[in-house]
């Protein structure tokens, strides 16, 4: 089925009226996937459309013990000793062909179920989300004991009121989620994106100020625009490689920051210029973690640009010691 997808919330949740009408959800941080059971057959499809069956092989086998005529919409996570992983120890099970023991123990994954699209051979995405939920959990309650240690169903959070969930919400990234999904309880399964049913309440991103140091040309319709950055934060005297970023910028600061590159090119690797370091720009992301591939040490999920810093001047871009200083809180904060 096409996949219900929510918008960012973009005002106070207080205008959403009140709490009791919605459901609130932790937002995990892994991979949308709808687990179908027909006929003896077990798919899991990606919300890219790319059937992921065999990648997740503990996933497959828990969900040839649910009913025929099953879809459940859920999120894979990996997921050790009760507590989610970082989506980079995801990521080293999707980019293998092969999953070895060794890695299969090393990153388990489990399917945190949230909704139910298909029930007993029928499609019910047009019931209410409540009891949508509602035959989700009676379903999933009848699972054998290791068929439901792998597929659970994701927490429902209570709260008094919305202030009580915004002190909630403070909780997320000690947990490794991204915020709260919301969900009104009368909703709908809709396709696509559809404003009103449900909302994404994300934590506000983590931020540094980094300076442009290599640009290189972008595709599609930038292919003549140097629109792909990676930018660097100082460690000593000298800028190390920190993150590359694609998006944030408009498109006078796109052709603006093209103009630079090109006047102000010192050598050329190929595709990728290095560029004279005058450029500061603040960075967001969602997470941090160390990293032996990367030569700063660390990595960071969905970096972007958050604004042009041009009131500040390249010796006020953060140091790696202050990243550093910012992995060790967020780890501390995740244990």
């Amino acid at each position: 089925y096409p996949f219900h997808l929510a918008h960012q919330i973009d005002f106070t949740p207080e205008e959403l009226g009140d709490l009791s009408e919605w459901q609130a959800e932790w937002k995990w941080d892994g991979i949308r996937a709808q687990v179908i059971k027909r006929k003896g057959e077990v798919f899991i499809w990606s919300r890219g459309e790319d059937l992921m069956t065999e990648r997740f092989p503990e996933i497959e086998a828990a969900a040839h013990t649910l009913p025929n005529g099953t879809v459940i919409d859920g999120e894979i996570v990996p997921w050790l000793n009760g507590r989610v992983l970082p989506f980079t120890e995801l990521q080293k099970r999707i980019g293998r062909k092969n999953l070895s023991a060794k890695i299969l123990k090393e990153v388990p994954v489990i399917l945190l179920s949230y909704d139910l699209l298909e029930f007993e051979g029928k499609d019910i995405r047009e019931f209410a989300f409540k009891d949508r939920r509602n035959l989700l959990e009676e379903l999933i309650v009848e699972l054998d004991p290791p068929a439901k240690a792998v597929i659970r169903v994701a927490d429902s959070l209570e709260a008094e009121n919305w202030e009580h969930l915004a002190e909630r919400r403070e909780e997320s990234r000690s947990l490794g989620v991204e915020g709260f999904m919301l969900k009104h309880r009368a909703s709908p399964y809709r396709v696509g994106r559809h404003r009103g049913d449900w909302w994404k309440w994300k934590i506000d991103p983590l931020t540094v100020d980094a300076v442009l140091i290599y640009a290189q040309k972008g595709s599609g319709k930038r292919s003549n625009l140097f629109t792909d950055y990676t930018f660097g934060v100082w460690k000593g005297d000298e800028l190390v490689p920190f993150a590359k970023a694609y998006s944030g910028l408009n498109d006078a600061e796109i052709r603006k920051v093209d103009r630079y590159v090109r006047d102000n090119t010192i050598e050329t690797f190929g595709p990728v210029r290095s560029v004279k370091p005058q450029l500061v720009f603040e960075l967001a992301f969602e997470a941090i973690q160390r990293s032996s591939r990367h030569k700063s040490g660390v990595a960071v999920r969905f970096p972007r640009i958050a604004r042009w810093r041009e009131d500040k001047r390249i010796e006020d871009a953060d140091s790696l010691q202050t990243i550093y200083e910012m992995l060790d809180a967020y780890q501390t904060a995740a244990k």
